[in-house]
């Protein structure tokens, strides 16, 4: 049954009224998760003010000075009835009715507060529901549609049943920590599709259930240019935007109208941007395998910056840096983070608010080891246990950093593996800025780029090129097989000169002890 509420303000026209509370999801369908390379394993939320609330027919202002507003058209629960610790049989039951929503956000601001979202997503008008409600009783809640048109085109086209978490599910988890009053909504997470709009743009969302034809009715909002004098700096953060914004933002590099990224082979990984706040990253890069990995943790770092010279690699050391766990072993993939020298005036429009740095520390996924360029600066901490807490919570491989370490002790007892130049009480602000992430560094002396192989062991840290991993690794476990022979030889009381390295005499007998050929007797 198709239902409209009305009520004295016209803003909540299609509700039985004015909400108490919105909750909204980060990321919750399969194909915006495959968009941004990236799939959480639980869902995360954040609050979007009632006072953001806008009926079908309304305009939303892109405000001055900004350019990054981009629609999310989304499915919309309505509570009917309270919901406190329900179990997910029955979640389905307290929900009162379905619409159509759009949660705009302002890309501008996200940088700032990403995660609680409360300028970028907060604004008057930024979540358009309506125009009318569906009786949740009545359609499957595995078989709703959402689809989004921007200017009469259509831009965004799913069902609910491509979520990677049930409707059901959302109400079940939230009645966990909050009761879920009636009135209250929640916006489910918009599909794939998602871009950016401009004054002028009309974008129309509707919610579907095609078996019965119930439907919300178009949901209609027009972009309009925002007036004033926009923010005043001396009240808050101003907006700011990036490339990583503005792909987002727009959802691909090329619709951003920016350069395509580099292949991981030859500086960046798929995953370019940051993380739903709140979101970790389950899956580990595609370059290093179990198989690999496990290969790699039996060989020293001695043996496999031999292999890497003999390649006429010699530039591959992270130099100066030592573990704060010496008796354990690293091997991950690199996910790269830039400092740049402070210089007051960048450190106030990139220092702040939801920086390059925790960006990275939020992103960072199984397996990677974060690696920072510092520029070999120990007069400041470049983390402290805070971050070095969210690494670990990641599944995280390790920290390298050719900087300083702030509460070293803290950050030892998270027990995630830290190489750095040292401890340094200073905060990060006294020496850099925090930058970039997901690019081509340099860190204690060599180059390093997103999806290069980093192992660390006592002997320090050494950066492998992934194409020619398979390659170093297998010569580098013959060697060390070789190398443990000589050594029971030397043992022995045999005289180095002419086993060490072998003569062809000495590797006579090796091959022929490994072959298993009896000429190989009498060397043992």
């Amino acid at each position: 049954m198709d239902e409209t509420r009305h009520t004295a303000d016209p803003r909540f026209a299609a509700l039985p009224g004015r909400p108490g509370k919105i909750v909204a999801i980060h990321l919750s369908y399969a194909s915006r998760a495959d968009q941004r390379g990236r799939r959480p394993q639980h869902p995360s939320y954040f609050f979007k003010a009632s006072s953001s609330v806008a009926a079908s027919g309304s305009t939303i202002e892109r405000p001055a000075g900004t350019e990054l507003l981009a629609f999310e058209g989304e499915i919309a629960l309505v509570i009917g009835t309270p919901a406190r610790r329900v179990a997910l049989d029955d979640a389905w039951d307290h929900v009162g009715w379905v619409t159509a929503a759009n949660d705009f956000g302002l890309y501008d601001l996200r940088a700032n507060d990403k995660g609680s979202n409360v300028r970028s997503k907060g604004g008057d008008g930024y979540t358009p529901l309506g125009p009318r409600l569906i009786d949740a009783r009545g359609v499957d809640p595995a078989a709703l549609r959402v689809r989004t048109w921007v200017n009469g085109e259509i831009a965004q086209d799913d069902s609910s049943a491509g979520m990677i978490f049930p409707l059901a599910q959302l109400v079940a988890d939230l009645s966990q920590h909050f009761t879920l009053e009636t009135g209250d909504v929640i916006l489910t997470g918009t599909p794939a599709g998602s871009s950016v709009v401009v004054p002028g743009d009309v974008v129309e969302v509707e919610v579907d259930h095609p078996s019965t034809g119930a439907t919300s009715g178009r949901l209609v909002t027009t972009v309009v240019q925002g007036g004033g004098p926009g923010y005043d700096e001396s009240l808050g953060s101003l907006p700011a935007v990036d490339d990583t914004q503005r792909e987002e933002a727009w959802g691909s590099r090329e619709a951003a109208g920016l350069a395509a990224a580099e292949s991981p082979g030859s500086g960046d990984l798929a995953d370019t941007g940051s993380p739903e706040a709140g979101s970790p990253v389950a899956a580990r890069s595609p370059v290093l395998s179990d198989a690999l990995r496990e290969k790699l943790e039996r060989v020293p770092v001695a043996g496999l910056s031999g292999q890497l010279r003999k390649r006429g690699l010699n530039n591959v050391t992270i130099d100066g840096v030592r573990s704060n766990h010496p008796g354990r072993k690293i091997v991950g993939t690199a996910k790269t983070l830039r400092f740049v020298p402070n210089r007051e005036d960048l450190f106030q429009s990139h220092g702040g608010g939801y920086n390059a740095q925790k960006r990275a520390f939020d992103a960072v996924g199984e397996g990677e080891v974060i690696v920072i360029e510092a520029r070999g600066q120990t007069g400041s901490g470049t983390l402290g246990d805070i971050l070095a807490i969210r690494a670990h919570a990641n599944r995280a491989a390790a920290i390298v950093t050719d900087g300083g370490v702030r509460d070293a002790d803290a950050v030892a007892a998270v027990g995630i593996p830290v190489y750095s130049a040292g401890a340094h009480p200073a905060v990060l602000g006294r020496l850099h800025v925090p930058w970039d992430h997901d690019i081509t560094i340099a860190c204690g002396g060599t180059t390093v780029q997103p999806g290069d192989i980093i192992v660390g062991d006592a002997d320090g840290v050494i950066v492998i090129p992934p194409s020619i991993a398979e390659e170093v690794v297998d010569a580098a476990l013959a060697q060390e097989e070789e190398d443990a022979w000589i050594a029971a030889r030397v043992a022995e009381g045999n005289a180095v000169d002419g086993l060490f390295p072998m003569n062809a005499e000495w590797r006579a007998r090796y091959d022929a002890e490994r072959s298993g050929s009896p000429d190989g007797e009498g060397t043992r």
